[in-house]
C-alpha cells in the first residue's frame, strides 16, 4: 500500500470523509509537494473549524492496518471504472487484484431469481469464461448464481456493498470465502462499517463501471438490476436483456429495458 493509498484509508476509517472529497485529495496529490497539509486545507474550507478538528481527532485512532486496497490513481485501478460519474477513490480488495485488469462482463437480476435465471446463467457463463471475467454482487438470486457458476468454470469479480469481513446475506460466507481464494473480492466500504441500504445502489455504479457490457437475466419493473442497467447505459455500456413471458413480475423489467432499446438475448447459444 503507497502514501496516498495509506493517507485515505485512515481518512475513510473516520467516517467522516466521502467518495467526492476523497476524489478531490487524490487529485491535489498529483502536483502536490505535503499532501497531508494541503489535504488538511482542503477540509478546513468544506469543513470549517470545529468539525476539522473533529476529524483530527478520528485521523489519530485510525491506521490502515492490514487491509488490502487501491486508489483510483493506481496502476491496478482498471481504465474503464475511471470513465463513470463519481468513480470509487478507494477499493478494499480481498483476492487476485489482477483480474481488473481482464475484459469484464456483468450479469445480474432478480434477488427473487427463478429456475429460469438459473438456466440462463448456466448456459452463458461457459461460453463467456473464456473471453471476460465475470461480475456481479453476490446478492441472493441471479447475482449469486452468477458468481457461482463462473467459479465453476473459471474466476469471477463480487462486488460487495459491506466491508470484507461481512458476508451479506450471511448465507453467502461460503461462496464470499472461495471468491477470495479463488477470485476477487471488491468493496468501497472498510471493515467494521455498517451496511446501509443505499451501499447497494452505490455498488451498483461499481458493477456497470468495470464491465464492457451487462446482462439483466430477471427484474421486476422497479429493482437494483435496472437502476444497474440505467448505470450502464449512462456510461455507454451495452445492455443485453433476457426478454420473459409476458404478465410474469420478473419479466417486466427486461422487457421494459428491450422496449426502450437494449438488446434482447434470444440465442444463449450463440452469445
Amino acid at each position: 500500500m503507497n502514501k496516498l493509498t495509506e493517507f485515505l484509508v485512515r481518512c475513510r476509517l473516520t467516517g467522516m470523509i466521502s467518495n467526492q472529497i476523497m476524489l478531490k485529495i487524490i487529485k491535489l496529490s498529483i502536483n502536490s509537494d505535503n499532501l497531508k497539509s494541503e489535504s488538511f486545507n482542503l477540509l478546513k474550507n468544506e469543513w470549517g473549524l470545529e468539525k476539522f478538528n473533529q476529524f483530527l481527532l478520528l485521523l489519530d485512532n485510525h491506521q490502515a492496518m492490514k487491509m488490502q486496497a487501491i486508489n483510483y490513481l493506481d496502476e491496478a485501478y482498471p481504465n474503464l471504472l475511471r470513465t463513470i460519474y463519481n468513480p470509487p477513490a478507494l477499493l478494499f480488495f480481498e483476492g487476485n487484484i489482477d483480474l481488473l485488469k481482464n475484459d469484464c462482463i456483468a450479469i445480474v437480476g432478480s434477488r427473487q431469481a427463478t429456475n429460469y435465471s438459473f438456466r440462463c446463467i448456466s448456459t452463458l457463463v461457459p461460453r463467456l469464461v473464456n473471453r471476460y471475467t465475470i461480475v456481479s454482487g453476490l446478492a441472493s438470486g441471479a447475482d449469486s448464481m452468477a458468481n457461482e457458476e463462473a467459479l465453476v468454470y473459471g474466476k469471477t469479480i463480487a462486488v460487495l456493498g459491506s466491508g470484507l469481513d461481512i458476508a451479506y446475506p450471511a448465507k453467502n460466507f461460503r461462496p464470499q470465502r472461495e471468491i477470495a481464494q479463488r477470485g476477487l473480492l471488491i468493496t468501497e466500504y472498510p471493515e467494521g462499517d455498517s451496511i446501509e441500504p443505499w451501499h447497494f445502489p452505490q455498488r451498483n455504479r461499481i458493477i456497470a463501471g468495470l464491465s464492457q457490457k451487462l446482462i439483466v437475466t430477471e427484474a421486476k419493473a422497479r429493482s437494483g438490476s435496472l437502476i444497474t442497467a440505467d448505470l450502464a447505459l449512462e456510461n455507454n455500456r451495452e445492455v443485453l436483456a433476457i426478454p420473459g413471458r409476458l404478465g410474469d413480475e420478473l419479466s417486466v423489467g427486461c422487457n421494459m429495458l428491450i422496449d426502450q432499446g437494449a438488446t434482447p438475448l434470444l440465442n444463449l447459444n450463440n452469445f
